[in-house]
């Protein structure tokens, strides 16, 4: 579902011409749309709504509508306009105060003034934040919002960071209907959620094979437990606290065991956590896998915009051998990540994450362009970390999200192979991350370790033993360095075989 289709009906009948959706909740069987609006509205537009909302719900659920009547004041516009304005602009409005954007409301929304310098505006123009911010405003509150410039004298900065992308739009998540129910905390449990589409704040019934059980006690002496759930699309750990009629029924549960975990998913340090309240027996349908529902290449580059990129250097140390022709007019991707840790499995909960990417495009057999971005990390990074990579918590401070990055990521691999040093361990990353925001990475790739492997005789096939062995020197550990040398040993490697080594395998 798309939200833009869904208003356009909403908004047919008079008292909702101006509403916006705010959420969408799941409880079993029941899918709560939540309306604003600022016009005066009568029952028979709440069952207007519900009776569009039917139509966007999948089959086997009821559709509800709860419609509230909200006018919006001038200071809490000019409070998210800020903030809109501070998350997808960070390196021109760093500069803002709240006090740099002024809101007037009208009885069919409302204009806001932006004061900027020239230096910001020209930034904020180069990423229409007019329009975005009035796109943004229309998602928020009821009506239109217009907005325009107003030049002031400012100082020069030399701050520069990734603008994010637009929201995207609303989906319902996937759903499938519960076998051999049997109730141990007597839910009613009809249907459940696909584990891969808890996301967000939400209500929520999951089912699937319970991988790990471990009872806990809070610092008032009450058991609790932590488990692991698995269905056919994900993973995901969660805590339940029992209660004294449920508790020794659900210690006598084991690893293997269908379960349905019933409860909400709320926003708690900065992530979202699953907490059930309930816990019943059941399973999914025999043989049940969900359906992927993959997003395709986007249309254009939002978040991190590749830039031309050369190694005229190597042309001249290398040019004896002619590049393979099937070699040359293929396209890759070589890239590399810098992580929070080592983990690159995500059973259990426990996959690290993504604080830098970058990659390098090989097209006709030589260096043409670059990718490279810090990713915003909700979490502190280690001492660890910080030491191997040079990376502090305060440079990817502004940074795009991971998701963000991904979707530009995904468009720079299209119709490319990729390479990577130790591929799985990269990989593993790209194809967990991209799979979350509904990207599949399912290219081609090769790994330059087991290329390596076969053609050199070295004393070890890490990237700054194959480096020292063709002349190449980088700042090893961050991320576009890494893959701009990977780049440079995956050119001589191939050259020197003559032909295209094996693929490590498809993503």
């Amino acid at each position: 579902m798309k939200s833009d289709e869904y208003l356009n009906e909403i908004r047919k009948a008079e008292a909702l011409k101006r509403a916006v959706l705010k959420k969408i909740v799941i409880e079993g069987e029941k899918i709560t749309f939540h309306l604003v609006t600022d016009l005066t509205y009568r029952p028979e537009d709440v069952s207007y709504a519900e009776k569009v909302s039917q139509g966007y719900v999948p089959a086997g659920y009821t559709a509800a509508a709860e419609v509230v009547k909200s006018v919006p004041s001038a200071e809490g516009v000019q409070a998210t306009a800020f903030g809109i304005l501070r998350e997808k602009f960070p390196s021109a409005s760093a500069f803002l105060t709240p006090a740099d954007v002024e809101v007037s409301v009208d009885g069919a929304g409302g204009r806001f003034l932006l004061s900027a310098g020239e230096s910001e505006r020209e930034k904020f123009a180069a990423g229409d934040a007019l329009n975005v911010l009035s796109r943004e405003l229309a998602r928020r509150f009821c009506g239109s919002w217009i907005g325009d410039f107003r030049r002031v004298e400012r100082a020069p900065q030399e701050i520069e960071h990734a603008e994010l992308p637009p929201a995207e739009n609303l989906a319902l998540p996937r759903v499938f209907p519960v076998e051999g129910f049997e109730a141990i905390d007597g839910a009613e449990v009809k249907n459940a959620l696909c584990v891969a589409d808890l996301k967000g704040e939400m209500s929520a019934t999951l089912c699937g094979e319970l991988v790990h059980l471990e009872e806990r006690t809070t610092k008032t002496g009450k058991p609790y437990f932590r488990m692991s759930l698995r269905d056919s699309s994900g993973v995901v750990s969660f805590s339940y606290f029992a209660k004294k009629a449920t508790v020794e029924k659900v210690r006598a549960l084991q690893a293997g065991v269908c379960v349905c975990a019933t409860g909400a998913n709320e926003l708690y340090n900065g992530s979202f956590r699953f907490t059930a309240n309930k816990l019943d027996l059941g399973r999914p349908p025999e043989g049940y896998v969900a359906k992927k529902n993959y997003l395709p290449v986007p249309l254009a580059y939002a978040a991190v915009k590749p830039e031309a990129c050369a190694d005229l250097v190597q042309a001249d140390l290398f040019g004896g051998k002619a590049l393979p022709e099937g070699f040359c007019s293929a396209q890759y991707v070589v890239f590399d990540l810098e992580t929070t840790g080592l983990n690159y499995t995500s059973a259990g909960g426990m996959m690290d994450r993504i604080i830098e990417i970058g990659a390098v495009k090989i097209v006709g057999g030589a260096i043409s362009e670059k990718f490279s971005s810090f990713v915003a990390c909700p979490v502190r990074l280690s001492a660890e970390i910080k030491d191997l990579t040079g990376i502090t918590d305060e440079m990817l401070v502004g940074a795009p999200e991971v998701g963000k990055v991904m979707a530009d990521f995904y468009k720079f691999c299209e119709n490319c192979d990729l390479v990577a040093h130790n591929a799985a361990f990269d990989s593993a990353f790209v194809r967990h991350y991209g799979e979350e925001e509904g990207y599949l990475f399912n290219h081609r790739l090769f790994d330059t370790v087991t290329i390596a492997q076969e053609q050199l005789r070295l004393n070890n096939y890490r990237l700054n033993t194959i480096a020292d062995h063709y002349g190449f020197t980088f700042n090893h550990h961050r991320a576009f360095d890494d893959a701009f040398v990977t780049a440079k040993i995956f050119i001589e490697l191939v050259r020197e075989r003559g032909d295209l080594p094996k693929p490590f395998s498809s993503f």
